[in-house]
């Protein structure tokens, strides 16, 4: 029962503890921040790089003096005979008398210490360790830049969602009023009912698409928490808005920024494969070299027909054996060259890849800068479009009662008002979101 209380009380405290770390209110680089250091992937990739450093030591300690010590005992259930000419004891010439050396018990303690002297293979694995751990922060400093950008398509999806809803609900506010209007207007016989049934139509459509804005407002929600790497029903607060993001998220400079391939983390992570297989043919051909080890040792040995090794009266024999051993390769059936030659084949495949790498960065950058700038212009024009559709829409709902336009009209001037409003709601997401795909293909993340 007690052990049950003290479980439930740290599960408490933990609780506390993660309810107390849990923002209730994020701003877009809060988000940002908050996910690079408590999204799963994140942690996972940091974690790579900790193992990295471990297996680095690792190798570097596997050429440092290795001692290891064994403790042997032998009971003999029946102990080995051996024929000795009988002669030996004054016997006939001839015969052979049995005789059991040693004891019953044995016991042996010994304690070696190894340490290589030369072994190519050990060099090449020293370079190959510290290559591991740059590809192991290669990768981290990737999933990164993958995770912001997550971060802001996730956040910017949400701020889409709540805006759709907040024109919507605006929307069908509006329409609500007119279609009552119009209601009074054909009851009192000043009009059609065609006109009542046409806004009873377009309501119809905007209450769906609301209903639909709102179930996606909740999985962008979700989706936000997950990149955020907190529990997916987590209430969080956006601080940011779609219009002041956008406006943030318009740099021009952006465009003329320098293409600095080397830089990028995709050209980074082929120069490291590149090196890798460099290494990995060195390996091979250090194959060919000799080894040398040496080693020392010591130890006692004991031996009894009983079990009285632990007793004073116990006599240990002492013996210690220095040696150096080498080990020179001859002939392995064209075994090594093969493997050498399949090496350099992975080597110039790794020139090649970090060649047509530095020329899809290349691509890939003039592709970002071009959508990026298309965004910029598409939300520009978007914006005027908006502001056109908005008065186009005014004026039908004037002339519409007035009497001068039909309902028709009215409806096709709010459809398009509609529209345009949607269409500068994903123009300004596009904004954000396409600059930050040129800032993580460019790898030039602002520094906050």
């Amino acid at each position: 029962m007690k052990k049950t209380i003290l479980t439930v009380f740290s599960l408490a405290i933990y609780t506390i503890s993660f309810c107390q770390e849990l923002p209730q209110t994020l701003s877009l680089q809060e988000a940002i921040d908050f996910a690079l250091e408590n999204n799963r992937t994140v942690k996972n990739a940091q974690r790579d790089v900790e193992a990295a450093k471990q297996q680095k030591w690792e190798t570097i300690a596997s050429g440092l003096p290795q001692i290891s010590a064994s403790i042997d005992y032998n009971h003999w259930l029946k102990q080995q005979v051996s024929l000795i000419p009988a002669e030996f004891f004054g016997g006939n010439p001839g015969e052979f008398a049995e005789v059991a050396f040693g004891t019953k018990k044995t016991m042996n303690a010994t304690a070696t210490l190894n340490q290589k002297i030369f072994d190519g293979s050990y060099l090449v694995g020293l370079q190959s360790a510290k290559v591991f751990l740059e590809i192991s922060k290669n990768a981290k400093e990737k999933t990164d830049l993958e995770v912001r950008k997550a971060v802001i398509d996730a956040y910017g999806n949400v701020l889409l969602a709540e805006e759709s809803v907040k024109i919507f609900e605006r929307n069908i506010n509006v329409l609500q009023k007119n279609l009552n209007e119009t209601t009074k207007i054909y009851e009192n016989g000043l009009g059609e009912e065609e006109s009542v049934e046409q806004l009873q139509i377009t309501l119809s459509g905007l209450k769906s698409n609301l209903a639909n804005t709102e179930r996606l407002k909740t999985l962008a929600y979700k989706m936000l928490n997950i990149t955020l790497g907190i529990e997916i029903d987590s209430n969080i607060k956006l601080t940011d808005n779609l219009n002041s993001l956008t406006s943030q998220n318009i740099v021009i400079s952006l465009l003329e920024a320098d293409e600095n391939i080397e830089q990028t983390i995709d050209y980074k992570i082929a120069a490291n494969d590149k090196v890798s297989k460099e290494l990995l043919l060195k390996l091979e051909k250090s194959k060919a070299l000799p080894t040398l080890n040496a080693f020392i040792n010591g130890g006692y040995a004991g031996n009894n027909n009983n079990f009285k090794f632990l007793q004073s009266n116990q006599k240990w024999f002492g013996s210690s054996l220095l040696g150096i051993s080498m080990n020179i390769p001859i002939f392995s059936s064209g075994m090594r060259t093969a493997a050498t030659q399949r090496a350099k084949i992975n080597l110039e495949k790794a020139k090649d890849d970090l060649t047509e790498t530095e020329q899809k960065l290349k691509l890939q950058i003039a592709n970002a800068k071009s959508e990026y700038k298309f965004a910029i212009e598409d939300y520009q024009n978007k914006k005027e479009n908006l502001n056109l559709a908005e008065r186009i829409e005014k004026k039908n709902e004037i002339k519409f009662f007035e009497g001068i336009s039909s309902s028709f009209d009215l409806r096709q001037a709010q459809t398009q008002l509609y529209t345009a409003q949607q269409e500068l709601l994903q123009a300004m997401l596009d904004v954000i979101n396409k600059k930050a795909a040129l800032e993580t293909v460019l790898n030039e993340i602002p520094k906050n």
